[in-house]
């Protein structure tokens, strides 16, 4: 195929943090066919983890958040004395909602529709859900271009805006027939729109020979123990409050049960999520 019918993809990640999605991302730039496609990766954040992606495909960095609305809602939600009137708890809300709005998506929205112009791009491949991607699937209808949105996250109760944001998408990658079966049921998203596809792993990075002796001495967990692992990213929807219930089912039935949660925290709003529930756990550890 000549170079001039090859195809313009602009990815777009606007995830929480560096974890399976955008690692998943880079696995299927990497692997793209370049005599077709040209791939060109948008991150809203750009630590070393995401200033490496430009070592196998474009990439460009487009701040997604310039006041940490999140952090300022969660800061606000402590003060007792402004909680406790309905009126000034709908006000801060809605006048955080327009900052949100404001400095946070109108520039992020704008930078985008500029890139996606200048790239001429054919696709525009949403690596999130579409509430957090809504920007660039806005960016595809306003310019006419088709858009794939990835669902990697089962969690489709929301908003009305939450749903309509799932309207924008001309397609689905779902990670599982659960997603898949999730959209369909709660959003009665029509199963011709929704495509399978599991996520890859890296063969050859894997070490079938790999002994646990180190890690295990590093971490204080003896030979004999059973130990049980759980990695990924420190955030509620991850699923460690139900790792954290197994252990208490589990600690008196299992002898010498080890279960370690593994990841870090992408950002300071769950900063004491774990904290807390892992504190009060003896059969669990924190690495």
């Amino acid at each position: 195929m000549s170079a001039s019918v090859k195809k313009n993809i602009l990815y777009v990640e606007n995830g929480i943090g560096y974890g399976g999605a955008i690692i998943c991302l880079r696995h299927l730039v990497r692997n793209l066919d370049r005599s077709r496609y040209i791939p060109l990766v948008v991150t809203g954040r750009t630590s070393p983890d995401y200033q490496d992606i430009a070592n196998e495909a474009q990439w460009k960095y487009i701040a997604d958040r310039h006041i940490d609305n999140v952090g300022l809602r969660t800061h606000l939600a402590k003060l007792a004395w402004l909680n406790n009137s309905t009126a000034l708890r709908f006000i801060y809300s809605q006048l955080l909602a327009r900052a949100d709005d404001v400095f946070n998506f109108l520039p992020y929205f704008l930078q985008l529709l500029w890139t996606a112009k200048r790239f001429r791009a054919d696709l525009i491949h949403a690596n999130n859900d579409p509430l957090c991607n809504r920007a660039a699937l806005l960016v595809a209808k306003l310019l006419g271009i088709p858009s794939v949105c990835h669902i990697r996250g089962g969690n489709h109760e929301g908003s009305r805006f939450m749903h309509w944001t799932y309207t924008l998408p001309d397609h689905f990658i779902s990670v599982s027939q659960w997603v898949a079966k999730s959209m369909q049921d709660k959003l009665h998203i029509p199963a011709e729109k929704i495509r399978l596809v599991y996520d890859g792993i890296a063969l050859e990075n894997l070490n079938i020979h790999a002994d646990g002796t180190e890690f295990r001495r590093a971490y204080h967990i003896p030979d004999d123990a059973f130990a049980v692992g759980l990695v990924g990213l420190l955030i509620p929807w991850k699923g460690q409050e139900l790792f954290l219930d197994a252990a208490k089912l589990l600690r008196h039935k299992i002898p010498q049960l080890k279960m370690l949660i593994i990841g870090r925290n992408p950002c300071r709003t769950h900063s004491k999520y774990l904290s807390t529930i892992v504190g009060t756990n003896q059969a669990v550890n924190c690495i």
